[in-house]
């Protein structure tokens, strides 16, 4: 149930453009909250609610540097997801294998298809 809640906020957290904008630009390096604000137009208060969301997600960590808060990747949540993604892209993978098989045996494979062009 646990993996299950991490899950539930990496894809929630994914599902925002701009915090998908900001693991963007954290892929080039660790980057402070005002250099991550500046491009996205956002006010400091802004940004550092969506950097909070990453955080909560486990995708980001955020470390105070004097009076800056310095942001980097935390990959271990991605690597949740993807691993979760990968699972079911083999499953879905080997039952449309099977379902062309299938077809494929019947001598079917795209005749359905054809037959209502006409």
């Amino acid at each position: 149930m646990v993996q299950q809640q991490a899950l539930d906020r990496a894809f929630a957290a994914l599902a925002d453009e701009t915090r998908r904008g900001i693991l963007t630009r954290l892929g080039d390096g660790p980057a402070t909250i005002t250099e991550l604000a500046e491009p996205a137009g956002m006010t400091l208060t802004g940004l550092r609610k969506h950097v909070d969301v990453l955080e909560a997600a486990g995708l980001v960590t955020t470390e105070k540097v004097g009076r800056v808060r310095q942001v980097r990747l935390g990959t271990e949540r991605l690597d949740d997801a993807m691993a979760w993604i990968t699972f079911y892209q083999r499953l879905w993978e080997r039952r449309l294998d099977g379902l062309e098989a299938y077809f494929t045996l019947r001598g079917g494979a795209g005749d359905g298809a054809k037959g209502t062009e006409s």
